[in-house]
C-alpha cells in the first residue's frame, strides 16, 4: 500500500508499505483523505523532535475495514474521523475528562508498520498518510456519511485544535473580544470558534494580505495586514483600544507570543496554539500580568474527541461550521512534495491528500 515515510532525510512516498491487523481494542481504517498540517512539516524540518523512521500524517478520515476484539462502537463500513489521542480512558486525567493529558499516551508511539524489513513508528498515534492505518478504538469517531471525507479529515486536528481552544480552553463568552495571530488552518478555526461563541469583535492578524477574504469568511470582523503597518499591536489597538479579552497565537513565533500578551485587556488571557522550536523561550513584562491576565497553553484544543468530533460534524450538517471551505486543494498522495511546498508558501488554508 502507499504511504509517506520519513527516516530523517527527505520524506518519500512509497507503494510497498505494510501494516498489521488490529489487535484487541483497535481498528483498521482505510484512509480516504488526510489533511497536511503544519505539525507534519515540523517533524520534517526538526521543529518537532520525533523518532524515525515514521509514517507521517495525523489528520484523517476513512472507512472502517476491520475491528479488533472488544470494539463495539464502530463496525466495518462505518465512516470515521480520526483523532490523535490514543488515551487509555482509565488514568486520573482521563477520568477527569482531560484525555489530552493522558499520561499513558503522550510520547509512546507504537510500531504497527513495516517497510523494507524495518518497523516504522506511528506519528501522533495516527499516521494518516497511509492507505490503511491501525488506531486505538477510542481514536475512531463515527460520522454521518453525508460529511465528505475530504472535509471530515480536517476535524481531527485543525478543527479540534482551533474551535476547541475557543470553546474548551478559553471558554470565550458572548460579547467578548478576540484577536487571532495567524490565519492558517488553526487560526481560521479559532475565528469560526469565536463566531460560534458569540464574540463581538474578532480581529485577524496576518502578514499575508491575500488571507483577508478567507479570514472574514470564517468569522473575522476586522483584518490587520501586519506587513503593511509599522506596529501590528498599535493597529489592533486602533480597533480594540483597551485590548482584547482573548488572544490566540497560532503561528509558533516567540515575537507573536509577546504580541499576544501585550494585546490583552484587564483579565484577558493569551492562548498559545502555535508550536515554536522545542527550546524556544518567550519573554513578557511581568508587571503587565498583575491585572488578572493569564497565559494559557493548549494541547489539541483541550478536546474530548468522541464528544467534540461528533458535535462539529453535526454543526457542519446544520450549516454552522465551515469544513468544505477549509479545503483549498486536494492532492493525490503521490503529490506530497507539492502539497508541502504550497503549505510552506501559504498558498492553501489546508491541502488534503487523497488515496
Amino acid at each position: 500500500m502507499r504511504g509517506v515515510i520519513f527516516d530523517g532525510g527527505q520524506p518519500r512516498v512509497v507503494d510497498d508499505l505494510e501494516v498489521r491487523g488490529p489487535g484487541p481494542g483497535e481498528v483498521l481504517v482505510g484512509v480516504r483523505a488526510a489533511g497536511l498540517c503544519h505539525s507534519d512539516v515540523s517533524v520534517v524540518d526538526g521543529t518537532i523532535p520525533y523518532p524515525v523512521p515514521v509514517v507521517l500524517g495525523h489528520e484523517g478520515a476513512g472507512v472502517v475495514e476491520e475491528v479488533g476484539e472488544g470494539v463495539a462502537h464502530v463496525a466495518v463500513g462505518d465512516h470515521v474521523a480520526l483523532s490523535t489521542l490514543a488515551n487509555c480512558g482509565t488514568c486520573a486525567e482521563c477520568d477527569r475528562g482531560r484525555p489530552t493529558m493522558c499520561r499513558k499516551a503522550i510520547g509512546m508511539p507504537r510500531k504497527p508498520f513495516r517497510h523494507g524489513g524495518r518497523e516504522l513508528f506511528t506519528f501522533a498515534s495516527n499516521s494518516a498518510f497511509a492507505e490503511r492505518t491501525v488506531v486505538k478504538a477510542v481514536q475512531a469517531v463515527r460520522i454521518d456519511r453525508e460529511v465528505p471525507l475530504t472535509s471530515a479529515a480536517l476535524i481531527g486536528c485543525g478543527v479540534l485544535t482551533g474551535v476547541g481552544a475557543v470553546l474548551n480552553r478559553a471558554k470565550v463568552g458572548q460579547g467578548e473580544t478576540v484577536v487571532v495571530l495567524g490565519t492558517g488552518g488553526v487560526g481560521l478555526n479559532v475565528l469560526q470558534g469565536a463566531r460560534l461563541a458569540g464574540a463581538s469583535a474578532r480581529v485577524a492578524v496576518d502578514v499575508n494580505p491575500a488571507k483577508e477574504a478567507v479570514a472574514r469568511r470564517f468569522g473575522a470582523t476586522h483584518f490587520v495586514d501586519a506587513s503593511a503597518v509599522p506596529d501590528a499591536v498599535a493597529a489592533v489597538r486602533s480597533v480594540l483600544p483597551t485590548g482584547a479579552d482573548h488572544t490566540f497565537e497560532c503561528v509558533g513565533d516567540t515575537k507573536l507570543i509577546r504580541q499576544a500578551v501585550d494585546l490583552l485587556d484587564r483579565h484577558g488571557q493569551a492562548v498559545l496554539l502555535g508550536v515554536p522550536p522545542a527550546t524556544a523561550e518567550a519573554s513578557f513584562l511581568v508587571a503587565s500580568m498583575y491585572l488578572d491576565k493569564a497565559i494559557l497553553g493548549c494541547r489539541y484544543g483541550s478536546s474530548r474527541p468522541q464528544r467534540d468530533i461528533a458535535l462539529y460534524a453535526r454543526l457542519y450538517r446544520e450549516g454552522r461550521l465551515l469544513l468544505d471551505e477549509l479545503v483549498t486543494r486536494t492532492y493525490p498522495v503521490e503529490e506530497f512534495p507539492k502539497a508541502v511546498e504550497d503549505a510552506r508558501r501559504g498558498r492553501v488554508a489546508r491541502g488534503v491528500l487523497t488515496f
